[in-house]
This record gives C-alpha cells, sequence and structure tokens, in this order.
C-alpha cells in the first residue's frame, strides 16, 4: 500500500480510519492529557513526552485529510497561543470554531477515532470536520 499513495503518510491504523470517514465524520488529534472515551477508537501515537509533536502531525494530516472545519478549546487562545498562530498557517482561520475545553471534551465522545500525540502543552486539541474533496 504504501508503493501506491502520493503522500509520504504511511501510518496504516491512520489512513484506514480516514478511507472510512464521510462527510460530516470528525476525527480528534489531541495532547497526552486529553481523557479519551472508552467507545472511541484510540490511536496512540506517543512514545515519550513531546514526542510526536502535536503540530507535526496536524502538519502532515493535513495533506492527506479535506476538512470543513476545525473545533478547539476556547482556552488556547490565552493559554497555548503559540500553538493557536502555528495552527493559523496550517489551517485557515475561517475554519475555526472555538468552545470551552469542557464542551470540546464532550464531542470526542463522537469522533470516529482519536489520535494521540506525545505533546505536553495545554490544550494542544483539534477536532476536525470531514470536507469533500471536491
Amino acid at each position: 500500500m504504501i508503493l501506491m499513495l502520493k503522500s509520504n503518510f504511511i501510518n496504516s491504523n491512520i489512513l484506514e480510519v480516514v478511507s472510512k470517514m464521510g462527510h460530516f465524520d470528525t476525527i480528534c488529534i489531541c495532547d497526552a492529557g486529553l481523557p479519551i472515551p472508552k467507545e472511541v477508537v484510540r490511536i496512540d501515537l506517543s512514545y515519550v513526552k513531546g514526542k510526536p509533536p502535536f503540530l507535526d502531525l496536524v502538519n502532515s494530516f493535513a495533506e492527506i485529510f479535506s476538512f470543513q472545519k476545525v473545533i478547539l478549546a476556547s482556552e488556547i487562545k490565552t493559554e497555548n497561543s503559540e500553538n493557536l498562530n502555528a495552527l493559523k498557517k496550517i489551517i485557515d482561520p475561517n475554519k475555526m470554531e472555538f468552545l470551552p475545553h469542557e464542551d470540546f471534551k464532550k464531542l470526542t465522545k463522537n469522533c470516529v477515532a482519536i489520535i494521540r500525540t506525545g505533546e505536553c502543552t495545554k490544550f494542544s486539541n483539534i477536532i476536525l470536520e470531514s470536507g469533500v474533496n471536491f
């Protein structure tokens, strides 16, 4: 399968989940501290604190995924503006929606999967809503 991809993205678990997603489905990329509901598929990429970084995964994910909206915790604006500014270079800010962190965590129950990074900075979590590529 790797030889057929036009992308450098090779994680088979992520590619499998993304290939089955439909319009309006959601997937979450999170930091090491976000609670993950037991009923949601967990793809754990973390191996030590900080690795892999949240932004690296979001950037790589943007190459393979067509999303129409992203949801972030509103606390990122004051508690992690560095990551928010970096996200604005990867994702159109007009696609960003902000909710209180407690509401964000409730939405994760509806995600098709949650991908856990090793990120250890506050509010480094994002929910991507699937769009269409036409």
